[in-house]
């Protein structure tokens, strides 16, 4: 439905400043996503193992987190957890960047993550905008998240080109810091903390969705990609590093142009699912990029190939990371966006943890086979389970059954 109204100042400003908070903190989080693995190998403790769990060390915290911030800003308001949040999340940075160990810095990655107030911040945005106006505030800060990924990609390896891993975690410690002066500067005082159906989790619903069959798939998917995501970071770095002869510090290099082509590559598998309604075949046809794509970086030492591979796996990730929330959104029942929302963040940090920990365990017991046969096994499962991911109105319909 289009609105018939321009957002107001108060609205605008409101809204600008919650994604720039939210962009900080994911910048802070997503910079350290190809640099760890080449950076903490050199550190005491630096085995596989102790990489993967400080990669996922965040969406354990994440996880377990997520929701009972949610509901406790419901109940003393949202400013309080937020900026509590924030400064969990600041002496979590600043843990990991003075630590000399990769104990340390699965310590300070903890930390970090339990600073969890993704939901929080996006119930406030919810507070303080008008109803007609908040699908597009939803989406402000959700391109917000997008462009801190590629973003981080990119500024990640300069400035530790300069500093080192630490001066990465430091500059994460600045940007939560900046982040507490953005929420006093740009967010309204006095607003009023309530339950929103398009965000949070609403008491007696989350049996619901893990009872909807379609919701079930969205959330093993999101599961699977943030394992994959997570558990192939841990030996792309090195494969850019090792194959194409590029010091790490000149990584931005690739990543770069690979990421601004990796849009392009996007835009007709967009088109081919949303104007011809070909989601389900385009959404399985993205999952097989993805699993070919880690291959030809992780088994194939060629530079033309891991060029290919790099920029397939970059359309697949920015692909899926765009539709799965807007799946999730079509296929859930009337009045429990939120809880289903709650619940697919809250698999997504399952999944960075589980891929990080057991892509160490693999990669240290099973060298990059073992990593990559790790990676095949929820991607194949989610290739399965895709199949039965169908046109948004029965999904609806079913949904709403099992609510009732």
């Amino acid at each position: 439905m289009l609105t018939k109204n321009p957002m107001t100042s108060v609205e605008r400003r409101a809204v600008g400043a919650l994604a720039l908070l939210y962009s900080f903190r994911m910048l802070g989080l997503f910079m350290v996503l190809p640099l760890l693995a080449l950076y903490a190998v050199d550190m005491p403790g630096g085995t596989p193992l102790m990489i993967g769990l400080a990669l996922g060390a965040y969406g354990f915290s994440q996880a377990l987190l997520q929701i009972p911030l949610g509901w406790l800003s419901d109940r003393i308001g949202r400013t309080p957890v937020i900026l509590g949040g924030l400064l969990m999340f600041a002496a979590g940075s600043l843990v990991a960047g003075l630590a000399e160990t990769v104990p340390g810095i699965v310590l300070g990655r903890l930390l970090q993550g339990a600073g969890a107030i993704a939901g929080t911040v996006m119930a406030l945005v919810a507070d303080v905008t008008d109803e007609e106006q908040r699908t597009k505030a939803m989406a402000i800060v959700g391109a917000s998240i997008g462009l801190s990924f590629a973003v981080s990609l990119v500024l990640g390896p300069v400035v530790a080109g300069f500093g080192g891993l630490s001066s990465v975690f430091l500059l994460t410690f600045v940007l939560a810091l900046g982040g507490i002066v953005v929420v006093f500067l740009g967010v309204p005082r006095g607003v009023v903390s309530r339950e929103h159906a398009e965000v949070g989790t609403r008491p007696g619903m989350i049996r619901s969705v893990l009872a909807t069959p379609a919701l079930r798939r969205l959330n093993f998917g999101v599961f699977s990609l943030h394992f994959i995501l997570t558990a192939s970071f841990l030996v792309i770095p090195f494969a850019l590093q090792d194959t194409l002869s590029l010091p790490r510090e000149a990584h931005w290099k690739i990543y770069l142009p690979v990421l601004v082509a990796s849009l392009v590559g996007m835009l007709p598998l967009l088109r081919l699912a949303e104007r011809h309604g070909k989601i389900r075949p385009v959404l399985v046809g993205t999952v097989v990029m993805l699993l070919v794509s880690v291959a030809g970086m992780t088994l194939l030492a060629v530079p033309w190939v891991l060029c290919v591979a790099l920029w397939l796996y970059f359309v697949a990730v920015n692909y899926l990371e765009a539709t799965l929330p807007s799946l999730v959104s079509k296929a859930v029942f009337s009045g429990g966006k939120g809880t289903a929302l709650g619940v697919y963040s809250t698999c997504q940090f399952i999944g960075a943890f589980t891929g990080g920990a057991l892509g160490g365990l693999a990669l240290q017991y099973g060298g990059v086979l073992g990593l990559f046969v790790l990676c095949l096994i929820p991607g194949l499962f989610w290739v399965r389970s895709s199949l039965g991911v169908t046109a948004a109105s029965p999904v609806v319909a079913q949904g709403a059954t099992s609510a009732s």
